[in-house]
């Protein structure tokens, strides 16, 4: 049995679908279940820091768990934004090599779907407004993280094991927006705003001010220095990784 934690974030629900597809038994995270019921039978957790605490590795270990796979951040290791949410990632590893369960970390870039919170833009006006449209990062497909993530569960060679994992292809924010055009047949741009005035922007709609703070440090560093880029998703599904592009393609609905 593999536990799911943040079983309906766009990780944790697309691993759910591939573990059924391979026949392996599925519990989601203890949210919905009592802790002893969510653990009993547990082989291996899919832990995601923003979902679940610490504690719940220490008490599937005690209930007799192997493995535990943390969806961690390229941040840690590159660092970039605001340190505090780094730290939050770090104490997740660190967490997990001192559960007693073996360890695999997957360091994530930024997710394809984080860009669907343009959606609402793009369908509205054809103009996405944002800061930092020079930002580069090399964005991977949630659908790759969850792939390498069922590998890590199920094959215990990936134990202690760090993997960094990104998309192929570094490309701006506004490279992006230019993606989903063609994936949607339209002409798209990028407007730039102030920082601040994105902040305000965000705050006024209701958001709390962990997204902003989230979003614009990061952006800031990486409109200085791209965000790092590795081979590793094809390296270990022996398939290319796939690219913003197929990603905008295999969504553009989303956009229209």
């Amino acid at each position: 049995m593999m536990l799911i934690t943040g079983a309906t974030g766009n990780v944790g629900r697309e691993a759910m679908r591939l573990l059924g597809d391979r026949g392996a038994g599925v519990s989601r995270d203890p949210a919905r279940n009592t802790p002893l019921e969510a653990l009993a039978h547990v082989e291996a957790v899919l832990y995601s820091p923003r979902a679940a605490t610490p504690e719940l590795l220490a008490r599937a270990a005690e209930r007799g768990a192997k493995r535990v796979v943390v969806l961690s951040a390229a941040t840690v290791a590159h660092p970039a934004g605001d340190p505090r949410f780094i730290a939050e990632f770090r104490a997740a590893e660190q967490a997990a090599q001192r559960s007693g369960l073996e360890w695999t970390i997957l360091r994530c870039t930024d997710f394809a779907a984080n860009a669907l919170a343009w959606a609402p833009q793009i369908r509205g006006t054809g103009v996405v407004r944002g800061a930092y449209p020079q930002a580069v990062t090399s964005t991977v497909d949630e659908r790759d993280v969850a792939a390498v993530a069922v590998r890590a569960l199920l094959e215990p060679v990936h134990a202690g094991r760090t993997y960094l994992l990104t998309g192929p292809q570094p490309l701006t924010q506004a490279g992006k927006v230019q993606a989903i055009g063609r994936a949607t047949g339209r002409e798209l741009t990028f407007a730039e705003l102030a920082p601040e005035q994105v902040r305000q922007g965000m705050l006024a709609a209701g958001l709390p001010a962990e997204i902003p703070d989230r979003l614009l440090g990061s952006l800031a560093d990486y409109a200085l220095a791209p965000g790092p880029s590795s081979t590793t998703v094809a390296d270990l599904l022996d398939r290319p990784a796939r690219t913003f592009a197929d990603w905008a393609a295999d969504h553009a609905e989303a956009f229209r």
